[in-house]
């Protein structure tokens, strides 16, 4: 299943500082972009640290680099976009500055980037669910289960062939770009949790 990508939602034109550029000079920039912090880069555009307006509110110094934070927490452009929300909501930052294989800065991605993936059009939600995680994953048959998507919140309903297909299907749902949560009305033919052996039982499925 294709999920976006970092590189879909990021911001390329990025406004950054050096590490000489002062306090009074940070703030005149936020203020006149309108946004919140502002990657740090080398003589190389290497990214080196980020400043945010909670560090110029936290740090009494003069230039970017006595009051940036470092190391700066940085994604490529590959990362999906649930993976970088993961990751900001881990590190507490608001914005992942978007480097290349040697670090360079080529792009800005924030929380409002993200959240882009969620206005994704219901029925093109349904068309996923159905077709690459009911058909093509859990092997459903045509009109087996009953796809309901409305606002992002889909819900699932009807019988598949074993018990063990629905914590898969509701998994694979869940982490499809758009889907704010996954009601589950399954129920299955064939209660199949008996019949493996504990030893050798299914592994959870890890991403």
């Amino acid at each position: 299943m294709k999920h976006t990508q970092v590189g879909e939602v990021m911001t390329a034109a990025v406004i950054s500082v050096d590490r000489s550029t002062t306090f009074r000079e940070i703030v005149k920039l936020l203020a006149a972009y309108d946004i919140t912090g502002v990657p740090v880069v080398d003589e190389d555009d290497r990214v080196v640290g980020v400043v945010s307006e909670s560090d110029l509110l936290a740090r009494t110094a003069r230039t970017a680099a006595e009051i940036m934070s470092a190391p700066a927490v940085t994604v490529r452009t590959r990362e999906s976009v649930t993976g970088a929300g993961q990751l900001m909501t881990r590190r507490g930052v608001e914005r992942l500055p978007v480097t290349d294989e040697e670090e360079r800065l080529i792009g800005i991605v924030t929380r409002r980037d993200l959240l882009r993936v969620f206005l994704r059009p219901d029925a093109e939600i349904r068309r996923h669910v159905s077709e690459d995680v009911l058909s093509d994953t859990i092997g459903a048959g045509t009109g087996a289960v009953d796809v309901h998507v409305l606002d992002g919140v889909v819900t699932l309903a009807g019988r598949l062939e074993r018990q063990s297909q629905i914590p898969l299907a509701l998994r694979l749902t869940a982490r499809l770009d758009g889907v704010v949560a996954v009601v589950d009305e399954l129920t299955a033919r064939t209660d199949d949790s008996r019949l493996i052996p504990p030893e050798r039982g299914a592994h959870p499925i890890t991403w």
